[in-house]
């Protein structure tokens, strides 16, 4: 990617802001470095809560405490997910006052920005920042414009000097850093939001060198990750628990609206159901409703706004899948004696979808690179989706005589990052 002039002064910082969880790096003279971003985590929680009762932001593991602690606020979650869609330039309510998304991002990046440089005890003017290979799929204005938006906002925080490396391509570096010897990888970037693929030439003859386009074979991807299998899971085990896909009274040919439940499942639409709009139109599917008791249930959830912590135990139950062939959900906020029994294979009929489309996003990346999948001698996962049994499967089909190789889920892409701005600016 093209690189911006920049002060050789600049303190650097390598930010991947993620769609469920950031990092923030700084290239030192003994190599990449992750900071503490939140008490000795090197990682944290893409969340922000605005807490109305003390009148404070909180943010990551804090800010989902305070949530489910019932403090009067507001949690957002998934920022990410808004860039290059309409959400962008709405707003939405925080206790009396009205706040864009835009600017909710903003305060995100700013509090990343703030916390490194107290580690550093330096101010930072540069940044590298991760981007997915598409932000929208397959429509390159909007992908360019969420691009653009995220370097507005990283400009408005401080940065004077901002520049993108592809999320897949920092995951490359850092699997590349451990390499004795030249190999074709296949990089699966699984996170969030997003499911990236690279196909790279890595060297540890060329590692630190500052141009390798010609090692990079191909990029592809797909807006698909741990978010959307939530979704889905939601969509399919639990929604239909508050009325989804449930008939109308008076037509039981019909279902009722389902706009609502979309909403509540996911993440970064969760706070549109707040207010006195989206309230009375559940009212009124109440008393449209057959069933009006699993009404009632999305009509509670909404009003005592546990719609993120719903959201949340739903992730909990996604990754308890990964490791279990069952999982149990007790959903007492929702109603007394609520549970949930989950199982494996229905929550992998439930985004069997979701996970074609990952394995067909490789196949397009090798079809792009001109190689054959015989052809890559190693397989490098990434990216908490990385951990979905089916997931890794499907990749592994792909390229089935590839070695397969993992990184650290939530840290590789950081990591890489911060080796890109280690050899773009220098260790400082």
């Amino acid at each position: 990617m093209p690189h911006q002039t920049r002060s050789p002064k600049d303190a650097i910082l390598a930010i991947d802001f993620g769609t469920s969880n950031s990092t923030v790096g700084h290239p030192t003279a003994a190599g990449p470095a992750l900071l503490a971003v939140e008490d000795d985590h090197v990682t944290i929680p893409s969340a922000i809560f605005f807490n109305i009762e003390e009148e404070r932001m909180q943010f990551g593991r804090d800010a989902i405490a305070a949530y489910t602690r019932h403090y009067e606020g507001r949690l957002l979650r998934a920022l990410k997910s808004v860039l290059g869609s309409a959400l962008i330039d709405e707003t939405t309510a925080v206790g009396n006052h009205r706040i864009a998304f835009r600017d909710i991002i903003g305060l995100f990046l700013h509090h990343l920005k703030a916390t490194a440089e107290a580690q550093l005890g330096r101010a930072s003017e540069a940044v590298i920042l991760g981007r997915p290979v598409w932000f929208v799929d397959n429509d390159a204005m909007r992908d360019q414009a969420a691009q653009d938006q995220l370097a507005a906002i990283a400009r408005s925080c401080g940065f004077k000097h901002v520049e993108f490396q592809y999320e897949p391509i920092a995951a490359a570096l850092d699997y590349e850093s451990r390499v004795r010897r030249e190999e074709l990888a296949l990089i699966a970037d699984l996170g969030g939001g997003t499911a990236d693929i690279s196909i790279v030439r890595v060297s540890p003859a060329r590692h630190l060198q500052a141009d390798r386009k010609a090692d990079v074979l191909a990029n592809a991807g797909v807006h698909i990750g741990g978010t959307e299998y939530d979704k889905r899971l939601s969509l399919r085990q639990v929604m239909p628990h508050l009325g989804y896909k449930s008939p109308l009274r008076e037509h039981p040919t019909r279902e009722l609206p389902a706009a609502p439940y979309f909403d509540l499942a996911t993440w970064h639409r969760i706070a549109l159901l707040n207010g006195n709009g989206p309230a009375s139109f559940l009212k009124d599917m109440q008393h449209m409703a057959a069933q009006p008791a699993l009404v009632h249930r999305l009509l509670r959830v909404v009003r005592e706004r546990s719609g993120h912590l719903l959201a949340g135990d739903v992730e909990q139950a996604k990754i308890a899948l990964s490791d279990n062939a069952r999982a149990t959900l007790a959903l007492p906020y929702v109603d007394d004696g609520l549970a949930i029994e989950f199982s494996r294979p229905d929550f992998e009929a439930a985004t069997a979808d979701e996970t074609e489309q990952i394995a067909a996003s490789i196949r397009d990346c090798l079809c792009q690179a001109g190689v054959a999948a015989t052809a890559i001698n190693t397989l490098f996962l990434t990216g908490g989706t990385s951990a979905i049994p089916a997931v890794r499967a499907a990749c592994q089909a792909t390229v089935p005589q590839a070695r397969l190789a993992e990184g650290d889920r939530f840290g590789s892409v950081g990591l890489g990052l911060t080796i890109h701005a280690g050899v773009v600016g220098g260790a400082r």
